[in-house]
């Protein structure tokens, strides 16, 4: 769900995001592993709930919940797309769409921050944020790593297994545009390259709700929305 405007991003919407992401958890997976994931997700479920997807206004999302509308987006594309690569005749054989929807869940779950740090803090530069966009700035007390590896460390963290697949996925999200993926994705020789679509699916899913993310922002002429965190975090959580 794309938030249309300012007024939107209210206690309730983020609620009901929420509630949105749990139940994909419960419809997605099972036994043991939707027990670790809603284990992961309810104990991270403040920085979870409030992060933005990113830090740079014109990017996509740059606002308090951005994040969980961001990767609920995210699910909606890659199983479209799955459903339309495997009409088109695709080899889909080879992954399952548990493993699809796992990464669709899991690929930015790196950008929440680490167990006690957020990774996306409020840029304290006005002018930055007023000439550049720049709403958030990346939090100094957080052990430096890629958002793709501290997603993976995220996730052994709370003991959740990730398989061949879904690492590569987690891994390559982003595509060329990230040339740490040059040696999944940029392969010439046909044993070395990719033996599943998944990562390619997983990119066209994270790039296409994105670019819907910055077209909602860009044309429909508003700034992202200013709501204050301090209110909403009472409204959602209660004073602490």
């Amino acid at each position: 769900m794309i938030p249309k405007n300012s007024k939107d991003l209210s206690a309730e919407l983020l609620t009901s995001n929420w509630n949105d992401l749990t139940n994909n958890i419960k419809d997605n997976f099972s036994g043991e592993r939707q027990e670790a994931l809603l284990d992961l997700y309810t104990k991270m479920q403040e920085q979870i709930m409030m992060a933005p997807a990113s830090g740079i206004e014109h990017f996509h999302n740059s606002f308090i919940g951005g994040y969980v509308s961001h990767v609920l987006n995210v699910m909606n594309c890659a199983e479209r797309l799955y459903n339309m690569w495997r009409e088109m005749g695709a080899y889909m054989d080879n992954y399952t769409r548990e493993e699809l929807m796992f990464v669709a869940l899991n690929h930015d779950l790196g950008k929440v921050g680490d167990i006690e740090n957020e990774y996306y803090i409020p840029n304290p530069s006005e002018w930055h944020r007023k000439n550049q966009g720049k709403i958030y700035t990346n939090n100094p007390d957080i052990t430096h790593m890629s958002v793709p590896h501290r997603s993976l460390w995220l996730l052994q963290e709370f003991g959740i297994k990730v398989s061949q697949n879904e690492m590569i996925g987690i891994l390559t999200h982003d595509g060329v545009y990230d040339g740490s993926n040059d040696t999944y994705l940029k392969s010439y020789l046909p044993e070395r390259g990719l033996k599943a679509n998944l990562p390619i699916v997983m990119h066209h899913a994270d790039h296409m709700a994105s670019r819907i993310e910055f077209e909602n922002w860009k044309y429909r002429k508003e700034s992202s929305p200013k709501n204050d965190k301090s209110k909403l975090f009472d409204e959602l959580f209660g004073a602490k």
